[in-house]
């Protein structure tokens, strides 16, 4: 039995004291979430110890923010500051998730406001079948959108480098990544399997947009083969780690762009990063799935104190073989979105062993002067060696330019 702080009152009594029906406390005891301080053997009447009262509210109030009773029996089992933590990586999610939506929901917007006006111009005679459009949120040009496909369209190509390195400390590589003509790919591996992870992942990329004919993919086509290769490789994933010895402490991060020849598709999670370098500038063009990124995002952290932070590195969202004693609070769907393209723009996708040590001042200049993507990759890895190299390094450069 539970020890109590003075008398016990009854559940009505509590109900009162609590501000939560006598309904709701029966439920919460039902579901292991609150048990009486007392059960009477006898008739079955529950008496609550008062000092129960802050307990039964906070549940009520991770109720009210849509959090799971299961997860619900976890936080009121924490002491204050675990507590804390766990609402806000829950948070964040919550967050997160609703942004992806939200770009999808845009997207679409652009996306059948496009198909109408098409059709118009077509019932009109004009022939006009233009293309799916959409512009980027402010610093991120090309959010959403395409070059399109129709007539007049420029085709448009890659060219692409990628390198990954141990570092100077780490004695193992649990980084992938991967550069190709219709795909370009990292991925940062943890835990035991954390190698297999990576691998898997980005495995599970290439045969995504494979069978497709160069341009042949329709803006919504080219978002729906996104959604099942996110699909797919989490599915990996979780296949790759199964047979390790900790499959639920093991997973990977995967930043990925996907070309068809005439469109540029986002694949994300975790805190691996792609960035834009377009006109000179270097647009960040994802945003980190981690803790620390959460808080920079409420102002409760600042980019110089996130460095130093000593949960640098929870995850918020990552591929993993399964919920457990992973460093991230939960596994869901990646990112998907499109993205314009132009002639001359060059991305970068790397692993936190670049992004973290070496600013992004650094990162543009080293982009810059990079003559080509194999070029601009060694630099990168170099780079990282020099600010001491304390984690696996995986990059991948890829320049657009006219086709020929």
């Amino acid at each position: 039995m539970r020890a109590v702080s003075g008398e016990l009152v009854t559940i009505g009594e509590f109900a009162r004291l609590s501000r939560l029906s006598a309904k709701a406390l029966r439920r919460y005891d039902e579901l292991g979430l609150l048990r009486p301080a007392l059960v009477d053997p006898v008739n079955g009447y529950r008496y609550y110890d008062p000092a129960q009262a802050e307990e039964a509210r906070l549940v009520a109030w991770l109720r009210r923010i849509g959090m799971p009773l299961s997860r619900i029996g976890r936080v009121v089992a924490l002491d204050a500051g675990a507590a804390a933590v766990e609402i806000r990586a829950y948070w964040a999610r919550v967050e997160a998730e609703t942004a992806a939506r939200r770009d999808l929901a845009m997207y679409l917007v652009d996306h059948l406001s496009a198909e109408g006006r098409t059709m118009t111009r077509i019932s009109g005679g004009t022939g006009d079948a233009g293309g799916t459009g959409g512009t980027g949120g402010a610093g991120d040009p090309g959010v959403i959108g395409g070059t399109g496909s129709g007539a007049g369209a420029v085709p448009l190509a890659i060219r692409c480098a990628a390198l990954t390195d141990t570092g100077t400390v780490r004695t193992t590589n649990q980084d992938a990544a991967f550069a190709g003509p219709r795909l370009l790919a990292v991925a940062d591996g943890f835990g035991a399997g954390g190698a297999e992870a990576s691998a898997a992942a980005i495995e599970a990329l290439k045969p995504s947009v494979w069978g497709a004919r160069e341009g042949a993919l329709s803006a919504a086509d080219l978002l729906n083969a996104l959604e099942d290769t996110a699909d797919s490789a989490s599915r990996a994933v979780r296949d790759a780690v199964a047979p390790c010895a900790a499959p639920d402490g093991s997973g990977t991060t995967l930043t990925a762009m996907l070309w068809t020849g005439s469109r540029l598709g986002l694949v994300h999670i975790g805190d691996s990063r792609a960035y834009l370098l377009r006109g000179g500038e270097l647009f960040r063009i994802t945003q980190d799935h981690s803790l620390v990124q959460s808080m920079i995002d409420d102002g409760s952290l600042t980019e110089e104190e996130a460095a130093s932070h000593p949960q640098r590195a929870l995850l918020l969202r990552a591929l993993v073989g399964g919920v457990g004693s992973a460093p991230v609070a939960v596994a869901v769907r990646p990112d998907v979105r499109l993205r314009e393209v132009r002639a001359g723009d060059r991305y970068l996708l790397c692993s936190d062993g670049l992004s973290a040590v070496v600013d992004e001042a650094e990162l543009r200049a080293a982009v810059i002067a990079a003559d080509d993507p194999e070029e601009a990759v060694r630099r990168l890895v170099g780079l990282a060696r020099e600010a001491g190299g304390p984690d696996n390094v995986a990059c991948a450069v890829a320049d657009v330019a006219v086709e020929g």
